[in-house]
């Protein structure tokens, strides 16, 4: 993954976003390694224009699916799939217009922080709204990933950091 090009392509492009995945946990210190970057987007018209106009550029596709199936990642496509998981040409990007145990765009945002990464001002989930996503999706990997996540807040306040 091309965390990098895929960070910069996006804020470029002028995408409104709160990256939430992995990524957002390595930014409040976890070590656990991602190989696909998580954002949740602005379901705004413009927004999804220059989402899908960038998408197209970097030749995304659906990951997990056989090559050569009539798919394109147009405003509709995005519109009518609450979550994308992609392959690009950049790396694998997951997208959502929102985010279980956080809400929709509007409440992403406001659960988010500012920080850099690799010198590009990015938003992250919070480290509270982190947990609360993990929560809310269940699988095994994000049970396994709270203990790290609650263990980090816990020395965030001892410390205090927050």
């Amino acid at each position: 993954m091309n965390l990098t090009g895929l960070l910069t392509g996006l804020a470029t492009a002028g995408i409104r976003h709160v990256v939430v995945g992995g990524v957002a946990a390595n930014a409040h210190g976890s070590a656990r390694i991602t190989r696909d970057l998580d954002v949740c987007y602005d379901p705004g018209e413009e927004n999804v224009r220059r989402l899908a106009r960038l998408l197209g550029e970097w030749h995304a596709y659906l990951r997990g699916v056989e090559p050569g199936l009539p798919w394109t990642p147009d405003e509709r496509a995005i519109r009518t799939s609450p979550v994308l998981t992609l392959v690009t040409d950049e790396g694998d990007l997951d997208i959502m217009d929102r985010v279980g145990g956080v809400g929709g765009f509007s409440a992403v945002l406001a659960a988010s922080v500012e920080v850099s990464v690799f010198g590009i001002p990015t938003r992250v989930l919070t480290l509270d709204a982190l947990i609360a996503a993990k929560r809310a999706a269940g699988r095994r990997k994000d049970m396994e990933a709270l203990l790290e996540l609650e263990a980090l807040r816990e020395f965030r306040r001892q410390h205090g950091l927050d």
